[in-house]
């Protein structure tokens, strides 16, 4: 197995805590060194939940998961790197999860990249489409069928998948055809996910994000290009708000699910005609 172990810490939750009427209590969060799968993980260890951070660097990890430190101290963290586009990382990923909390009982499927910006469709590199569609595709059905194994199998069975879609799931920016194309995938892995969890009490969503305040969006705040060919300055959300939204959708009975959700910041160039 090449998923590595920066960090293990504490013992086994109960396996009750996904049971009904109890809150869940353990997660997955890829993606999870920088970004909106730090601000996700830092929400949930802050609410009590148990979480794997999951992520290409280990230092970056630990840094999310020192942002909490009772979390440390508790065993409610635990860093894994982790690269999604590599099947014995995802294997390596879940069976540590397994081994240190018991259960599972949420992945937020987020790890992504936007891969070379502003590179137009002639003349985008084939091995730049092929590493967006490894990790923002591959990645987020590799993870999600390792955590529909485990909670298929688990005692109670169940828990909830997020995936991390965006507003380019819906449109597209320019020069975007590897994300937007992997993002629209996204919410047809989303649908067929969903369905074939129903059996098994496995809930499955998506959040379309847009223009959360991350390092990816910084461009945002110096111009960026528009369909019309001009730049503009968008506006952006603080990414908190994202990390909200994501607990809410994850702290419903599964018994209820929020489908499709939609974060954005309000003013930003979606709705109308921008």
């Amino acid at each position: 197995m090449n998923a590595e172990r920066t960090e293990r810490t504490g013992h086994p939750t109960g396996a009750d805590d996904g049971a009904a009427g109890a809150p869940p209590r353990t997660a997955v969060v890829t993606g999870a060194g920088s970004g909106i799968g730090r601000s996700v993980a830092v929400e949930l260890l802050r609410s009590g939940w148990s979480v794997a951070l999951a992520g290409r660097r280990a230092e970056t990890l630990e840094e999310t998961a020192g942002l909490v430190p009772d979390a440390v101290e508790s065993g409610r963290a635990l860093c894994v790197r982790t690269d999604v586009a590599r099947p014995d990382d995802v294997e390596g990923l879940f069976a540590a999860v397994r081994d240190e909390f018991g259960r599972l009982d949420l992945l937020f499927n987020n790890a992504g990249t936007f891969g070379p910006g502003g590179v137009p469709v002639e003349e985008l590199p084939y091995d730049a489409w092929r590493h967006v569609v490894d990790t923002n595709l591959n990645g987020a059905f590799l993870c999600a069928q390792a955590a529909f194994r485990q909670m298929k199998e688990q005692e109670p069975q169940g828990g909830r998948i997020i995936n991390n879609g965006s507003i380019s799931a819906h449109v597209p920016r320019p020069h975007s055809v590897a994300y937007t194309a992997t993002k629209h995938a996204l919410t047809g892995l989303t649908k067929s996910l969903s369905l074939d969890g129903r059996p098994y009490r496995i809930a499955v969503g998506q959040i379309d994000i847009g223009n959360a305040a991350t390092d990816m969006t910084e461009r945002m705040q110096s111009g960026i290009l528009q369909a019309n060919g001009e730049l503009a300055v968008e506006p952006v959300m603080d990414v908190a708000d994202v990390a909200r939204t994501v607990r809410h959708m994850a702290e419903l009975p599964l018994g209820a699910n929020v489908q499709f959700a939609t974060v954005l910041a309000t003013a930003m160039p979606y709705v109308g005609r921008g």
